[in-house]
């Protein structure tokens, strides 16, 4: 078995780094940068889309850090749920933390990201509403359980942890139980170790 994950841990990569240190499976780490990817001849030739991250498991490449965390878990038998409804359920989870990303985008944009002359502080209202919405959600979870499955830490919660950090600059603090949960995934030693590679 050989394993190799393109990008590096500044990226979205950092959300597969997390979990092949959690698993705890060998692998490879090619650090390939956002702007290099459309210039890597290694990352092309496995990876046409030129993307990161990208993982490559012998002969079958795969792209997109959700879905590559989703494989691993199944892979190495770590951090799966226990059975067909709690994958569903860790699918279910993967797919909303991926709808978060546009309207962190809109709220970015418009809040810091733009030139000052280009922003529109309606966007970034609604946006900011819509973020808030979704988290409502998460938090409400988290209230009945310390984990988003119940009792363990999985896949789900990395997941969906993997795309917090996008919203680090929001004023989300009214949800306790979501930030409780957050800096339990965040105090992970494999979070650490994926965060001090390349």
């Amino acid at each position: 078995m050989s394993l190799i994950l393109f990008g590096t841990s500044r990226s979205r990569a950092f959300r597969a780094l997390w979990m092949l240190e959690e698993t705890g499976l060998p692998y490879e780490h090619r650090p390939v940068a956002v702007d290099a990817c459309a210039t890597d001849a290694e990352l092309l030739s496995v990876n046409p889309g030129a993307t990161i991250p990208c993982l490559l498991d012998d002969d079958f490449a795969l792209s997109e850090s959700l879905a590559i965390n989703l494989w691993l878990a199944c892979k190495a038998s770590a951090l799966e749920p226990l059975d067909a409804r709690g994958e569903a359920l860790a699918a279910q989870w993967s797919f909303w933390a991926a709808s978060l990303e546009p309207a962190y985008v809109r709220w970015a944009s418009h809040s810091f990201w733009l030139p000052e002359y280009r922003r529109d502080p309606v966007q970034a209202t609604a946006a900011l509403a819509e973020l808030r919405r979704s988290l409502g959600r998460l938090d409400a979870a988290l209230a009945r359980q310390p984990w988003l499955l119940g009792s363990s830490f999985c896949v789900a919660d990395l997941n969906v942890a993997g795309v917090f950090p996008l919203l680090r600059h929001a004023e989300l603090g009214e949800f306790p139980h979501a930030a409780r949960w957050l800096a339990a995934c965040c105090a992970r030693d494999a979070y650490a170790r994926a965060g001090a590679l390349a």
